[in-house]
This record gives structure tokens, C-alpha cells and sequence, in this order.
């Protein structure tokens, strides 16, 4: 049976397109992953605290405190064990595709640890990804330096008014939970880690989480988020509760810098620009 060019050209498009996996199929994948049925895990870092004067003059401030290649957001330094949870509610946004055909995404969590101390971080947040038209969601926990995992059946979207909270049990062990305050939903896990909290960090943050194969990881492409406002943003310690008033702010710098960070009151603004 013979074809004309035409048709094999429409054939072969058809085919490529039916083939482009859909935003079901690629957060299978990362859940594939994070799982550890493939190789490739995701993972969030301590910050990396870039130098950059000329970072500071884009922001319009010479004196802005940090600027990190991976880290955008609030966060409280204490000298000693102090920080004993943190929380902040923000609503999920849509990732915005930067330009290019690779999936881009961003993850807005809250955490103890990981700025002054790098030897543990108890985080849990939601990660927000784009490809073409398509956007996916997940939520998810992690005592680093072990791999993050996603809330089993835990639904997430756009929209969605999501409040998050890390709360430490002992310098080894502690709660993560998040909230879906639009669907009524909500999930807990409690994580144990041979590696020891400080209690001297907490921080509200947008990131720029890492892919990893074994020790090789790379940061992932990095979404256009728009605005992330952590709203009823607090921590406790042993004294009482505080807000994150007087925070170290960080701003992403790749380049160029991508983000402006703003606090008031209990509030922190990450804006992507």
C-alpha cells in the first residue's frame, strides 16, 4: 500500500504529539521518583548564599542582606536551640513557563533549619510545575538530608488556600502537616532522621529544589510562580510565639535576580520578577 508524503508527515505529527506525556503522566513520574522506583530523586537544600553587589544594585538596595541561588524568602537566626515550630498559610499559584520546552517549577514550604544550621532541614510545602499549557501540583514532606516524599492522595491545585506546619518533637524527630483549607482536607506525617536539628532557623521560603541521581543533583528550571504571600506566618519557642519581624530576607540571584522578598508584620511577599 502506497503513501503520499503528505499523509506520512500528518502521521508522524500525530504520533509525536499523542506522545508528549500529560501533566497526569509527568506527576506520576516525579511521584516515581520520590517513591524510589526510578533513580532520580527530588530534593531541597540548605541555602546557597550567593555574593553579588551587582545582585544587590538590581534590587535597588545595596544593603539587602542574602542573595541565594536557591532560596527565596524569610528567615529567623537564633544563637541557640530556639524554634520549636513554624507555620504560614499561602494560596497555591500558577507557574508560568520562563520560555523553553523543559518542565519548570518552584516549591513554597516553611522549615526549621537550614541556613546558620546545614545538618538537617524538617520542611513540608507544595511544589508547583509547568510544561506547555500544563500544570502540576505536590505536596510534600521531608527531614533532609533524606529525599522529600509526597502526601499520599493528598490533592492540591491552583488556587487552593494551603496552610503548613513543621513542629519539632526532639532534635531527630517531628511533625510536618498540611492543611488544604479549600477542600477541608488535611495530612500528617511524624519523621525521625539520624541527622540532629539545631532549632536556630526558621524560615518561610519560595526554592528552587534539586533532581538528583545518586550524588549528582542540578537545580530544576526554575517557574515564573508570580506572587507567594505566606500569610499568619509565626514560629514558636520556648517562650512564646513570634512572627517573622526582624527576618533575614533572601532574594534568588541566577544570573540575574528573580525574586523580591518582602515582610510586614506576619507576613512574607515572595515575588517572582
Amino acid at each position: 500500500m502506497m503513501f503520499s508524503a503528505a499523509f506520512l508527515v500528518q502521521a508522524l505529527l500525530a504520533s509525536a504529539v499523542f506522545a508528549l506525556p500529560s501533566s497526569k503522566e509527568r506527576l506520576a513520574s516525579r511521584r516515581a521518583r520520590r517513591s524510589g522506583d526510578v533513580a532520580r530523586t527530588r530534593q531541597s537544600k540548605p541555602v546557597n548564599i550567593v555574593s553579588s553587589p551587582q545582585a544587590a544594585a538590581a534590587v535597588g538596595n545595596a544593603s539587602h542582606p542574602q542573595f541565594s541561588s536557591n532560596w527565596a524568602g524569610a528567615v529567623l537566626v537564633a544563637s541557640t536551640a530556639t524554634y520549636k515550630s513554624v507555620t504560614g498559610t499561602f494560596t497555591v499559584p500558577t507557574p508560568k513557563s520562563t520560555g523553553g520546552s523543559a518542565e519548570q517549577c518552584a516549591s513554597a514550604w516553611v522549615g526549621i533549619d537550614g541556613d546558620t544550621c546545614e545538618t538537617a532541614i524538617l520542611q513540608t510545602g507544595v511544589d508547583f510545575c509547568v510544561s506547555g499549557s500544563d500544570t502540576s501540583f505536590d505536596a510534600w514532606y521531608e527531614f533532609f538530608p533524606a529525599d522529600s516524599f509526597d502526601f499520599s492522595d493528598f490533592s492540591v491545585s491552583a488556587g487552593d488556600s494551603v496552610t503548613i506546619t513543621a513542629t519539632v518533637i526532639s532534635t531527630t524527630e517531628g511533625t510536618l502537616t498540611i492543611k488544604n483549607n479549600s477542600k477541608g482536607t488535611t495530612a500528617t506525617k511524624t519523621v525521625t532522621s539520624s541527622a540532629r536539628l539545631c532549632e536556630t532557623n526558621a524560615e518561610w521560603i519560595v526554592e528552587d529544589f534539586e533532581e538528583c541521581e545518586g550524588n549528582d543533583c542540578e537545580l530544576v528550571p526554575f517557574a515564573n510562580f508570580g506572587t507567594v504571600s505566606f500569610t499568619g506566618a509565626s514560629a514558636t519557642t520556648n517562650s512564646g510565639t513570634v512572627t517573622p519581624a526582624g527576618a533575614t530576607i533572601i532574594d534568588i540571584e541566577q544570573n540575574s535576580v528573580l525574586t523580591s522578598v518582602s515582610q510586614s508584620g506576619s507576613t512574607v511577599t515572595v515575588e517572582y520578577v
